[in-house]
């Protein structure tokens, strides 16, 4: 365990410098490095390889006799991880020159987008991703499993992000990555359902909340017609796809794939034009796609290249699933009170207040009100409020978790003493 957390933590420094370089607008090191040392398609197999984890060795954990509630901890911090690597690569691929260093294991990666981009409609559409309650009393395994939830929705989020830099290099990616994005996964299609359905808006308590900045957030009459970013990207990444010429000659706008896009005319609304003029040149393409019958592409000889981390993983450790996840729970996953402690002080080098603060160009919000907010809570340091008003009104439904933070504040701090 002692080796992987290291690599976690060397990797999640990496993350947030990558983020203090980018925001602060003077040259990014970072990015720099991974494109020279060729770096990116490492990156792009660790996070493959956490993400198989999660469906070919968890399920069989959880089932393990010996498996404790006190496992899902170090549990969680995989998911943390993989959260850690799609951010970091979100950071990077604003960079064209990262998408082209990725070479073949780009394909590994808009596969891994189109699983997350998937669950996340999936999800949506039966309810599994929702806003989460703040009246219930939760059990500290139940509060982990809720922010959990909520780094997987993240994670969706970035995956989104990452496919719409991609797609800004169309251009420049070869034959076999359109034909991925276009007919295997038919993305253009994914996205319009995508939009449909928003799952980065839900309701609350008769209040409408949506997905910014790592949080459900109340949306404030003011605030409503503003354009999210995560609205942006899929927008982008559509204008993308279907109006450069490449892209139009590879796709196939069969009877279903015109009718799909055709809903989006209904969605480009006069404020959404202000705010993103270009999707003035998307709406004519739809206004003239409506009135003719496109000519399908033509069928050229193509050999279509095959993602190949996933498959390479899955050749290596086909059939041992269930020895791995009996050697981790023993070796890993069940960590001493020494080794916790350890870990304890670790991370709490790694994960300075004022440096995760550093990362967020966001101004903080209230908690209560949703107005720019200067105070926070200084039990948990976590909430923030713009007003003594507001941090009393809102007590109710922040006590509770108010409470678990603290205690787990107060816990770390003797760990670190210890």
């Amino acid at each position: 365990m002692a080796r992987w957390c290291q690599q976690h933590e060397q990797l999640e420094k990496l993350n947030m410098q990558a983020i203090l370089d980018a925001s602060s607008s003077q040259g990014e090191p970072i990015q720099e490095l991974l494109v020279t040392h060729g770096k990116i398609p490492t990156l792009i197999e660790e996070l493959i390889s956490v993400e198989m984890w999660k469906q070919k060795v968890f399920p069989i954990l959880c089932k393990l006799e010996d498996f404790k509630p006190h496992n899902t901890f170090p549990i969680y911090m995989v998911v943390h991880h993989e959260a850690s690597v799609i951010n970091l690569l979100e950071t990077v691929f604003f960079h064209k020159e990262v998408c082209d260093s990725a070479e073949d294991s780009i394909l590994d990666l808009i596969d891994y987008c189109h699983r997350k981009l998937t669950l996340l409609v999936a999800q949506n559409s039966s309810g599994g991703f929702s806003v989460p309650e703040g009246e219930f009393e939760l059990s500290p395994l139940q509060e982990l499993q809720k922010q959990a939830q909520t780094m997987e929705f993240a994670i969706s989020l970035k995956a989104l992000s990452v496919l719409r830099y991609i797609t800004d290099s169309v251009d420049s990616l070869s034959l076999s990555t359109l034909t991925r994005m276009l007919s295997t996964h038919n993305l253009p299609c994914l996205l319009v359902e995508l939009l449909e359905n928003s799952p980065w808006y839900g309701q609350e308590g008769g209040q409408l909340k949506r997905f910014e900045g790592g949080r459900w957030q109340i949306v404030t009459a003011k605030d409503y017609p503003k354009l999210t970013k995560i609205d942006g990207q899929v927008w982008i990444a559509l204008y993308n796809l279907l109006l450069n010429p490449q892209c139009q000659a590879k796709y196939n706008l069969t009877g279903f794939n015109k009718n799909q896009l055709l809903r989006l005319r209904a969605l480009l609304t006069d404020i959404l034009l202000d705010q993103i003029p270009n999707l003035v040149e998307l709406q004519r393409f739809l206004s003239h796609l409506a009135l003719t019958e496109p000519h399908p592409p033509k069928k050229d000889l193509v050999m279509e290249q095959i993602p190949e981390i996933w498959s390479q993983l899955e050749r290596k450790n086909g059939g041992k699933w269930q020895a791995i996840a009996k050697y981790q729970l023993k070796h890993i996953f069940s960590p001493s009170e020494q080794e916790l402690r350890l870990q304890a002080r670790r991370w709490a080098e790694t994960y300075k207040l004022d440096v995760i603060e550093a990362l967020n160009p966001e101004k903080p919000k209230c908690a209560s009100c949703n107005a720019e907010a200067s105070k926070r809570c200084s039990r948990c340091q976590n909430e923030w409020y713009c007003k003594r008003e507001c941090q009393v009104k809102h007590w109710q439904k922040h006590r509770k978790s108010c409470d678990l933070m603290a205690k787990s504040m107060d816990s770390v701090k003797e760990e670190v003493k210890a």
